[in-house]
């Protein structure tokens, strides 16, 4: 009876690790703005499936069909949606990386010699993969967020054009890791009204992303413009439909998205 209880212990804490291992690569891959909360909140619920599934005794196709309609249900909790094609992207990029993920472990364990079996959705093994992948994931966040504020703190600046139209500006900018703001799935850079006016008009943009600071929430306006151009290396880095939101002060540089900082 022990065993069987370490047992059930060790494949929640190793499916935990694997779903929110697939669940936040996906959330990179599909550009989804969700909080990584939510990602472990599907990743506790995939690990709970993970156990209950094998219990309900299904065979065949109506456990692979439990099984995905599983990864939908666990995606849906884990992300954050504007619109049925963007969990829809979520949802397609998590069941790839899954399936990829499980036949390349099968392959791994194979050649090696390894026993293995299935188990939740996953390869379960001698070796708790789904462990180590975690606590790379985790390296790998902490590495990104070290990075992200020693580049915040050199606070490089870049010269930027912005198109839309037959008009364009040319404002400084800088790259700001604390700027999270995605419309549509597509990241926000945020440049000053006064900027903003010379070319566009103002009013009759419809469209709003609600953005979040010290002082509470807010909205601001996004247009789409043709494309934007960062001066700042040998060659300009343009980007063609790019989403700006308009800030309410009057003056000011361009807060670029650094999802826009070229590798």
């Amino acid at each position: 009876m022990l065993s069987m209880q370490v047992y059930i212990e060790l494949a929640v804490i190793e499916n935990f690790c694997m779903d929110f291992t697939l669940l936040y690569c996906a959330k990179l891959a599909a550009k989804n703005p969700a909080h990584v909360l939510k990602v472990a909140l599907g990743a506790a619920l995939g690990a709970a499936a993970a156990v209950l599934i094998p219990l309900c005794s299904l065979k065949g196709a109506a456990a692979v069909a439990v099984k995905i309609l599983s990864g939908f249900v666990i995606c849906f909790a884990a992300g954050k949606f504007k619109n049925f094609k963007s969990y829809a992207v979520y949802s397609g990029v998590f069941l790839g990386f899954t399936a990829v993920l499980g036949g390349a472990l099968i392959g791994i364990f194979s050649l090696a010699g390894l026993e293995y079996g299935e188990g939740g959705g996953y390869v379960i093994s001698s070796i708790p993969v789904g462990i180590p992948l975690f606590g790379a994931l985790c390296l790998i966040i902490f590495a990104r967020k070290i990075a992200a504020k020693l580049r915040r703190g050199g606070r490089t600046e870049v010269r930027c054009r912005i198109y839309s139209g037959e008009k364009h500006i040319e404002l400084s900018g800088f790259f700001d890791s604390g700027n999270k703001v995605y419309h549509g799935g597509c990241p926000v850079s945020v440049i000053p009204l006064t900027e903003a006016m010379k070319l566009v008009d103002e009013s009759r943009i419809k469209d709003k992303v609600k953005i979040h600071t010290v002082a509470g929430s807010k909205y601001l306006k996004v247009f789409t413009a043709d494309r934007i151009e960062i001066l700042g290396g040998e060659k300009a880095n343009v980007i063609k439909n790019i989403k700006i939101g308009i800030s309410l002060r009057p003056s000011g540089g361009a807060v670029l998205h650094p999802d826009l900082m070229e590798d």
